[in-house]
């Protein structure tokens, strides 16, 4: 790669010889250490920050070498819409159905705001594995006059038929996290939206923890809407994602912000040689998911991170990546509660998470697994472990060798 510093040699690499961008070309047999670079670390943690790869290490590097004004990397070129289709295709959509965001959160928030749920008083029903961080927003909503009904798990789970109570006739939108952070529990997606769409509701879905480890099928299932960001299973960085939004469902979204890269069309009539006009501007926003949802610019270097990962992600199948994780987490599934530690993760999930309760975890947990430098999730009272395509069976045994007496 080229280096970086003002020196003659940074003015004179030549360019690389294929797409840095595009994605690998072929698929890899899993567990896929060879895509990583070196760790000290023991890291099963994905689900919190995915580590990148070597690609998108160099993609990343590219698109700095042409921002650099790097004379070689000129001719380097990045595709939003490329990056827009494969996220497209990984999630079955549209292209036109899917944008950029800036989270999930924001995402979240902006189908909300964009479907005037606070204005309308809406009934919403929620439940207790969406994501913690939605809780407030749902919070305030009901502060602002809106029926919020929080359906509680389980022994893990969201019981379909505690949802099918929930959704009466007059509830206007359902929210949940496909795959709980928590746990790694997942909804039957499509008979939540069923149930929903038959009493005249709409459904929204946080896919981060699927995107990229379990297999999404936004037609299959009917869902309405969902938004995810990039820094996990899709491989990326923090501070980009991407929100989805059925193409028969956007008429009833609000532009809830108005940006030039919502527009597919502006002709001002205010500055010199500017075609006359009765307004100030012509414009016009575009009809897809982007016309609504799109404010500002999106981060070049994510988009190159971006267009190789999921490229990566498309090439070796999400299908063969959750058959991989799953090795790993029924092994830890089998042995967690052996060393007498109780499972939150409810029986027959397929996700790539695992996650255990214990009161005072941080303390309990954290010194142990410092020192023999294993990274996993630890939260006040649990801890979870999140696999990805890079971590093998060894990986799991030093892990659970690392673990305290209970």
């Amino acid at each position: 790669m080229t280096a970086f510093g003002g020196t003659a040699t940074a003015q004179t690499a030549a360019a690389p010889a294929t797409d840095p961008f595009a994605g690998p070309g072929k698929a890899v047999n899993f567990p896929d250490k060879a895509s990583f670079g070196p760790m000290d670390v023991t890291y099963l943690n994905s689900g919190t920050m995915h580590p990148f790869s070597t690609g998108a290490k160099a993609a990343l590097e590219a698109y700095q070498a042409k921002r650099f004004m790097d004379t070689g990397f000129q001719g380097v070129q990045l595709n939003e819409k490329r990056v827009l289709e494969k996220f497209a295709k990984l999630i079955n959509a549209e292209a036109d159905e899917v944008t950029f965001v800036q989270s999930t959160t924001m995402g979240e928030n902006m189908i909300v705001a964009g479907l005037g749920l606070a204005d309308s008083k809406a009934k919403i029903v929620t439940d207790t594995l969406h994501f913690f961080g939605s809780i407030p927003l749902y919070e305030e909503l009901a502060k602002q006059g809106c029926e919020v009904v929080w359906v509680r798990d389980r022994d893990g789970r969201i019981d379909l038929e505690d949802m099918k109570k929930a959704i009466t006739p007059g509830t206007k939108f359902v929210a949940l996290s496909l795959v709980s952070t928590i746990n790694g529990f997942e909804h039957d997606l499509k008979a939540v939206c069923d149930l929903a769409h038959a009493q005249g509701a709409l459904v929204y879905a946080d896919i981060i923890h699927a995107a990229g480890c379990v297999p999404v099928d936004v037609k299959a299932t009917g869902v309405d809407f969902a938004a995810c960001a990039s820094y996990k299973w899709l491989m990326g960085d923090f501070g980009m994602g991407f929100v989805y939004a059925r193409k028969d469902v956007q008429k009833l979204i609000r532009r809830p912000f108005v940006g030039y890269y919502g527009m597919s069309a502006f002709k001002s009539h205010i500055y010199p040689y500017d075609t006359p006009g009765e307004t100030i501007a012509d414009y016009a926003f575009d009809d897809g998911a982007r016309g609504l949802f799109a404010v500002g610019t999106s981060s070049e270097s994510l988009l190159a991170q971006l267009d190789y990962s999921l490229g990566y992600i498309l090439t070796n199948g999400v299908d063969r990546i959750q058959a991989h994780a799953q090795t790993l987490t029924d092994h830890l599934k089998a042995e967690l509660p052996k060393r007498g530690y109780q499972l939150m993760t409810p029986a027959g999930t397929k996700t790539p998470m695992v996650a255990c309760v214990l009161e005072n975890a941080r303390t309990k947990l954290n010194p142990a697994l410092e020192a023999a430098k294993i990274r996993i999730t630890v939260s006040q009272h649990r801890f979870r472990y999140s696999v990805s395509v890079f971590n093998d069976h060894a990986d799991i045994e030093r892990a659970l060798a690392a673990l305290p007496k209970v």
